[in-house]
């Protein structure tokens, strides 16, 4: 009897799971301006084949904050914003290579393993303001760089694009 019970409380619960889980995979269209475009091999989209970010949903999105010295800000800086692993699974990303490409169309390639390696943020804030273009902005990819030694090489400040405007996942 109480593994009867058991068995159908378990499918019950999983059958609530499988019937919300669609509108978990839904992505809002925005209604604010589009901030940033993920495209290539998504499967979650909003805006044709791409997903695509205005600042208040990507602000939606659970926050982290990252304090942390760069050869920019070398006194250091507060930068929050969501992590990259969480913008690229809102938008059903899966792939080995991310190509950010920033405003000016200046392009790096971002190892799809750093997304889950290292808490890489897609920063929206700097010492909790929104960063304006002149100083980085809108949104800036951030490696946690004081959290360890490997990351402080010019490999990861090349993949720390500032003025990120896409993100095309290969």
């Amino acid at each position: 009897m109480y593994k009867a019970a058991v068995s159908s409380t378990i499918a019950a619960a999983l059958g609530v799971c499988l019937a919300l889980a669609p509108a978990a995979w839904a992505l809002d269209v925005p209604t604010d301006p589009v901030v940033l475009t993920v495209s290539g091999q998504v499967s979650i989209t909003n805006a044709g084949k791409t997903a695509v970010f205005s600042m208040a949903m990507l602000a939606k999105l659970p926050q982290r904050t990252v304090v942390t010295k760069s050869p920019w800000y070398p006194a250091g800086a507060e930068f929050t914003g969501p992590l990259l692993r969480d913008v690229l699974a809102a938008a059903g990303a899966k792939g080995s290579k991310i190509v950010a490409v920033a405003l000016n169309d200046y392009k790096t390639d971002i190892p799809f393993d750093d997304a889950t390696q290292h808490d890489v943020i897609l920063a929206r804030l700097m010492n909790g303001k929104p960063m304006p273009v002149r100083e980085k902005g809108p949104l800036f990819v951030v490696y946690p760089l004081d959290s360890k030694p490997e990351l402080q090489s010019q490999i990861y400040y090349n993949r720390s694009a500032w003025q990120l405007a896409r993100l095309i996942v290969q």
